[in-house]
């Protein structure tokens, strides 16, 4: 902002503000104030809670340019990522939900269109906002009201997905329809932006490279939308300018503005990784954990990947804009020319791991669980059907935790179950994690996939045989119940196996390590007992209960069969364990689901006698 030396006020302004009509009475120099108070009470909540830090730092003066030029909800906002909201709820009064900031009954990490009428869209997965304002620019046309205005904030890492492209290219070639796309331009994903649009500007957000504007004004032209900028992203009196120039044009305009990701907190701005892009709870001060954590499954794939990239020259890695999150970084450290990260382009990513396996290498697809969702028909039609050995991993799989319903892996078992020629594995240790990788790279055939959750990775399980591939890891009393355990639950399943032998109910617990397709072996020995309950971290349709259930009713006499999973259904933000728990997939509700299903089986049973 080009004003003096900031006001000081009696009460701070946050508090006074409950709703973006509060701003417009504003002076420059309350604003200012109102941005400093924004980014201390940013920093004071954040770090003690968790949460997105650093995209938000970044957003606070265009967050507020935006509220004061444009009428929320009447006029739609919409962010791409949702991550990048933290400013807009404190805006729209939720600045005491903060306490409880992606905990169970508190809010929302991303827009929730249940916390309040200003959160128009709930996306967390990225390059979608540009389609809704495409859409919604439409519908308000259809319905009269095109006096209503549609922003999208739309990041640079945004534009890495071909998703953005395509909505452009109607966005453009619509001039009657003026969206308005502000391109929030920090220069960053998690990782800094890959292609032309990290380019990085060595002297701030205020001095471009002239060349690199000339050339964004050019591409956007030709596709039809007006283009404005670049602005600097933390002068607010620019930002409302260029703003309001871009309503007034009534056509499609891009307001280009440059940011400062992780602004205000030296922790942020001068941490390599990520900006802080997201944290746990950390010290304030250094904005680092309090204390050291537990080795996660991320850090364990990442060592065994290191090692195997020093093995076998073939193995190639890919990643969407999630390098060091997904655990790539020490394979890129050793073998730089052998990882390739293609932006938030899952669908880019699955093709052109084709390409490599075609042209004989053995590509590692390392990608979180809820995002390969959008690349499914690329594994299914390009990886699969050329039985092509592509081996995709899946970081945060099962219940991720507070960052909700959109994180959740919850889907990946179910749909890769669909696809034919792929095999699917669930380590339930880190020694199971090693071997399964590596099993998995030695197919040369088909795709392989291997998931697993965000939590610390636990000591090993030992197992007392293997049947087939399948791991027996207890066996105690007579046959009356077998434990199918999907990945980690398996330590669930044991504490329930020794519950249930204080109560003379025999159980085996078993892994089948590869949860698609069934083993034969397994389904053998599923055969054997009067109760078959399997335990996964997946929704219940077509998941591994639901294979193993069709698998037994084609044989004689088949036992019953119970599945432990989660709804399908769309699970709100908690912690891991507390949603794991609500949904009796902890060892004491394993055990107590048992004991009613077999009371109810030999229940039953002497009722057929009768």
């Amino acid at each position: 902002m080009r004003t003096g030396t900031a006001v000081r006020t009696a009460q701070p302004l946050l508090d006074s503000v409950s709703s973006p009509d509060a701003l417009r009475s504003l002076s420059p120099a309350h604003l200012e104030v109102l941005a400093e108070e924004i980014r201390t009470f940013l920093i004071d909540s954040v770090t003690s809670t968790g949460g997105h830090l650093g995209p938000n730092l970044g957003v606070v003066e265009l967050t507020l340019a935006l509220h004061r030029v444009f009428d929320s909800p009447r006029d739609a906002i919409l962010f791409d990522t949702g991550h990048q909201t933290y400013v807009h709820k404190l805006l729209t009064g939720r600045k005491d939900g903060f306490a409880g900031l992606r905990q169970g009954q508190g809010i929302s990490g991303y827009p929730s269109r249940a916390e309040s009428p200003h959160d128009v869209i709930e996306n967390s997965h990225a390059s979608t906002a540009l389609s809704y304002a495409d859409g919604l620019a439409k519908a308000f046309a259809l319905a009269g009201t095109a006096d209503r205005k549609v922003v999208a904030v739309v990041g640079d890492g945004s534009l890495t997905g071909g998703m953005s492209w395509e909505a452009l290219n109607n966005i453009g070639a619509a001039p009657e329809r003026p969206v308005i796309v502000v391109l929030n331009d920090n220069g960053r994903s998690y990782e800094p932006t890959v292609g032309p649009f990290g380019t990085p500007w060595p002297d701030g957000p205020a001095a471009p490279p002239q060349a690199h504007c000339t050339a964004l004004a050019e591409l956007f032209g030709a596709l039809g939308l007006d283009y404005l900028g670049p602005i600097n992203g933390h002068d607010i009196e620019a930002l409302e300018a260029a703003l309001h120039k871009a309503v007034a044009a009534e056509r499609p305009v891009v307001v280009h503005c440059r940011t400062v990701k992780g602004k205000g907190y030296p922790p942020a701005e001068d941490d390599e990784a990520d900006c802080l892009h997201a944290v746990g709870v950390v010290d304030r001060e250094t904005g680092r954990p309090h204390y050291r954590t537990a080795p996660t499954w991320t850090t364990v794939f990442a060592e065994e990947m290191r090692a195997v990239g020093s093995e076998r020259e073939d193995v190639v890695c890919l990643t969407g804009a999630m390098l060091r999150p997904t655990g790539l970084l020490p394979f890129a450290l050793d073998h730089p020319g052998r990882v390739f990260d293609v932006g938030l382009a899952e669908q880019h990513a699955v093709a052109s791991a084709a390409g490599l396996a075609t042209g004989g290498m053995h590509p590692v697809v390392a990608v979180y669980a809820t995002f390969l969702n959008r690349a499914f028909d690329q594994v299914l039609m390009d990886v699969a059907l050329h039985r092509l050995p592509v081996t995709f991993v899946l970081d945060r799989a099962g219940v991720t935790g507070p960052d909700g319903p959109s994180h959740h892996g919850l889907w990946d078992s179910s749909l890769l179950s669909l696809v034919p020629g792929l095999q699917l594995a669930a380590p339930r240790d880190p020694a199971r994690l090693r071997e399964l990788l590596r099993e998995a790279l030695a197919v040369h055939d088909g795709p392989t996939a291997i998931r697993f959750p965000k939590a610390s990775a636990g000591p090993d399980i030992p197992a007392m045989e293997r049947v087939g591939s399948t791991d027996v890891l207890h066996r105690h009393g007579a046959r009356d119940v077998l434990l199918v355990t999907a990945g980690p639950l398996a330590q669930s399943g044991l504490e329930a196996a020794h519950s249930l032998g204080e109560q003379n109910i025999g159980v085996t617990v078993t892994d089948p390590r590869w949860v698609h397709p069934v083993d034969p072996a397994l389904v053998r020995l599923a055969g054997e007992y009067r109760l078959v309950v399997t335990v996964e971290d997946n929704i219940e349709t077509a998941g591994l209960g639901s294979r193993i259930a069709h698998a037994l009713s084609e044989a004689p006499a088949a036992p019953r069969t119970c599945t432990l999973a989660l709804p399908a259904a769309f699970v709100p933000h908690d912690s891991r364990d507390a949603i794991l728990r609500r949904n009796g997939l902890d060892g004491p509700g394993i055990a107590e689901t048992v004991a009613r299903r077999l009371g109810d089986l030999r229940v039953s049973q002497e009722e057929a006698r009768r």
